[in-house]
């Protein structure tokens, strides 16, 4: 896989790309986000630093997402929930904090990877109400409207939507997008949910207390 570092502290920069060369990555390096911009085309995954040479990172993000859907995990040391909840709601695909633990590190890379792989067509499209999802496609639609949708909210809707009508637990749905070494805990998780939520008929994503979730026709 080739991983784009984008990242101002050489050291750190250092020791994240020993990290994933010794896990067979292919790896590039860069310090600002006018790198990030002109080097994220090669990349099959992006690691982004928030504090940059020449802009602060979230609006690196910013202007990544407009041009881009490359997977994105923020490495960071800003722990404040604000920038967490502001990197996910940017496109951001995860956030962790540094220190990073090298198999954690690994194993989000590789999730966050799965969700961009085109899977093999499952050849149904799935209703429920006034919502439509092609799983082959890999689309969805409102009242035939195609919406937009991150690779992330679509692996949620698809994991949800193959459920139609069925609880789904937090931990089967997080497993089933994310993998199994994901923390269920994930603030992360509950960011994309509420995205993914907004871009629905209410209703449609309902939250069963204590357990996990529905995906049903809205009322």
């Amino acid at each position: 896989m080739r991983v784009l570092v984008v990242e101002d502290d050489a050291s750190v920069a250092a020791a994240l790309t020993a990290v994933l060369q010794r896990a067979e990555h292919q790896c590039a390096h860069v310090t600002s986000g006018a790198g990030l911009l002109q080097s994220y085309q090669g990349a099959d995954v992006v690691l982004l630093d928030l504090g940059l040479d020449d802009m602060d990172g979230l609006e690196a993000l910013r202007l990544l997402r407009s041009r881009s859907e490359v997977p994105v995990i923020v490495v960071t040391a800003r722990g404040d929930e604000r920038s967490t909840v502001v990197a996910l709601r940017r496109g951001a695909d995860d956030y962790l904090i540094k220190p990073v633990r090298v198999h954690e590190l690994l194993a989000r890379i590789e999730a966050v990877r799965r969700r961009y792989v085109q899977r093999q067509p499952d050849a149904q499209e799935i209703r429920a109400g006034s919502v439509a999802v092609d799983l082959g496609a890999r689309s969805a639609t409102v009242d035939g409207t195609e919406i937009s949708l991150t690779p992330t909210e679509f692996s949620l809707l698809a994991e949800l939507a193959r459920n139609v009508g069925a609880a789904v637990s937090r931990p089967e749905l997080v497993r089933g997008v994310w993998g199994p070494e994901y923390p269920t805990s994930s603030r992360a998780v509950d960011v994309h949910l509420a995205q993914l939520r907004q871009k629905l008929p209410p209703g449609t994503i309902t939250t069963l207390r204590g357990f996990g979730y529905r995906f049903e026709a809205a009322p």
